[in-house]
């Protein structure tokens, strides 16, 4: 794909993100596809007329948008952005292309922390994607890194991920360095707070930037886990997270994977 049509697929779903705010249809009945728009946000109905009848009110109640970092692979466009609405929201929005149309959409969403550990917002950071020729290695890295180390299959490879201390966190609960790291998974064995990886289902990358989607339980609730990691000399240099519990099925308003 040529860096143009990565553009204009970038442009189409900030498009769309922007259009939640203007409340102008436009971008989502010129970009989302009429009749084969699978939505897989639990919380919202499935299909395109679906978005088109949100739009009002989220106009009504005041949102905002502002998207911080995009990749894009293949057909897919994950964006990294703050929200306003109902206060700040950290969310990441996966969108998958068809013909140049969005036929699929997943996200996860977070409230947005302002005083962490590590002294870095959830959202800040470095956004220009570099090492685009090393975009396969980093995806192959960081999927070993969640299934040896978040899966669990291989733990004592943790400290070989990293380059020593330098680690830079931005989830909102633990410190930087591979020492914050540790130290904030002994606090929650200590306080008996499940949190465990059970499956990968996506790992979308672009250059130094990889994201990954993946399953499993935090604090007794099943969990979305979307983890976006920055790579830098074969390393794990950078770590941003949205963490959101998965929809009991009774409250859930379509029949959609979660994944």
């Amino acid at each position: 794909m040529t860096i143009k049509s990565q553009n204009e697929l970038v442009h189409k779903a900030i498009a769309v993100l922007e259009s939640f705010e203007s409340g102008n249809p436009e971008a989502i009945t010129a970009y989302v596809h009429p009749k084969q728009y699978i939505q897989h946000n639990q919380g919202l109905s499935d299909g395109h007329a679906a978005m088109l009848g949100a739009l009002g009110h989220l106009k009504e109640i005041g949102t905002k948008v502002s998207v911080k970092r995009a990749l894009v692979d293949g057909d897919y466009v994950a964006l990294h952005s703050v929200y306003e609405f109902f206060g700040s929201k950290i969310i990441m929005d996966i969108f998958r292309f068809e013909n140049g149309l969005i036929v699929e959409h997943w996200d996860n969403m977070q409230e947005m922390v302002e005083k962490t550990p590590s002294h870095h917002t959830m959202i800040d950071g470095p956004v220009t994607i570099k090492d685009i020729d090393k975009t396969d290695t980093n995806k192959e890295f960081v999927k070993s890194y969640v299934e040896n180390i978040l899966l669990g299959k291989n733990p004592g490879l943790l400290a070989a991920y990293f380059d020593g201390d330098n680690y830079i966190q931005h989830s909102p609960h633990i410190a930087d360095g591979l020492t914050g790291l540790q130290a904030a998974l002994q606090e929650l064995k200590k306080k008996n707070i499940e949190f465990e990886y059970t499956h990968v289902h996506q790992v979308i990358g672009q250059g130094d930037f990889v994201l990954t989607v993946s399953e499993g339980l935090f604090d007794n609730q099943p969990t979305a886990f979307y983890d976006m990691f920055r790579v830098e000399n074969e390393k794990i240099a950078e770590h941003w997270d949205v963490i959101e519990a998965i929809l009991p099925a009774e409250k859930r308003k379509n029949s959609n994977s979660r994944f």
